[in-house]
């Protein structure tokens, strides 16, 4: 215990050391998210207590993802000073050259996975999708692993899957007996090949979060893949149904600054501190999206019975495969073409 509380005074005293070169109080950065429960638990988690620390305001806005970061940057009108994407998104991004060099000297990356530090983007927080089922129709032995919910013979019932290629080849592999750990670089054809042979099984293609939690709610489907925060509601609701982080397609969003932003020197500061160990413990404390630096679960603020629920706590890592964000970026536009053209067929 002793150890925890001056591992969290030392992650206190670099808060305020990022703080003490804090900008002039009437200076702000615009933070573009997610919206929605997400970036409610941004604010409470990231958000304020880092405009409280460096003396600004924290503005937010919403996006949809790279587009929006391109258009912006084409038309010399970034708007933007912080965005949030995908870190395929980010890396694409990287591709076009969409976004402003980090600093180093002022972001410290200890903690957080090398596959996730970049040139120009670094990432924020973990979410994951993951198997859901509902003990109503299978009591306790439903499906466990991807290669069960392939099984319709051994588990009879409506399927859902999502409409994103990144994801659903990512667990199709899995189904088709390639190890966690070989998932990537992914073998796209033999995921395409497994995807087929579940394909007639699948009652819907879900196309939003919202829209998963709500059939799996509803009984309109017995299983599905889900992301994990959808889940963690829907069994925090009451609702018969059980996942866990077994084979979850685990992935990262990052955080950017678009090329040409008006504060870019105040976003790097606000971005370091989103980042610190005890800023990074703040978020699954509101919501099921996870810290990305692994210090944050050794500073002693995140109680121990919340651990195994957190997507990215040291244990739940160790069950997932992460979905690979260098493979997205080059092989992206060609794979979700024709995964669209696989579902129409």
């Amino acid at each position: 215990m002793r150890r925890h509380r001056i591992t969290a005074l030392l992650a206190g005293v670099a808060l305020m050391a990022i703080g003490a070169t804090a900008a002039k109080a009437e200076d702000s950065i615009t933070v573009a998210s997610w919206g929605g429960a997400y970036q409610d638990a941004q604010r409470v988690s990231f958000f304020e207590p880092t405009a409280k620390a460096l003396g600004i305001t924290i503005k937010e806005d919403t996006t949809n993802g790279l587009d929006d970061v391109r258009l912006q940057v084409a038309g010399n009108a970034v708007k933007w000073d912080l965005v949030e994407l995908g870190s395929d998104e980010c890396a694409r991004g990287t591709k076009e050259g969409l976004f402003e060099k980090l600093d180093y000297n002022v972001i410290k990356s200890d903690g957080i996975p090398a596959k996730l530090v970049h040139d120009d983007w670094i990432g924020i927080t973990y979410y994951s999708v993951v198997l859901i089922y509902r003990t109503d129709k299978y009591g306790d032995n439903g499906p466990k692993t991807w290669a069960d919910f392939w099984n319709v013979e051994k588990f009879p019932g409506k399927r859902a899957l999502g409409n994103f290629a990144t994801e659903t080849l990512t667990v199709a592999a899995l189904a088709d007996g390639v190890p966690p750990d070989q998932v990537y670089p992914l073998d796209v054809d033999r995921a395409f090949k497994s995807l087929e042979k579940i394909k007639p099984s699948i009652s819907a293609w879900w196309t939003s979060g919202g829209q998963a939690m709500q059939m799996v709610k509803d009984g309109e489907v017995d299983m599905a893949s889900i992301w994990n925060g959808r889940a963690s509601v829907l069994a925090g609701s009451g609702a018969p149904v059980h996942f866990t982080y077994d084979q979850g397609a685990f992935q990262a969003d990052c955080m950017v600054i678009p090329k040409g932003a008006k504060n870019k020197d105040l976003a790097m500061k606000a971005l370091a501190m989103f980042l610190q160990p005890d800023i990074q413990a703040n978020l699954p404390m509101h919501i099921a999206n996870g810290p990305v630096n692994v210090k944050a679960f050794e500073i002693g603020k995140i109680p121990a019975d919340k651990l195994p629920g957190i997507v990215s706590s040291p244990e739940n890592v160790k069950k997932q495969v992460l979905i690979d964000p260098d493979f997205w970026a080059e092989h992206m536009v060609e794979v979700q073409e024709r995964f669209n053209n696989f579902l129409q067929e």
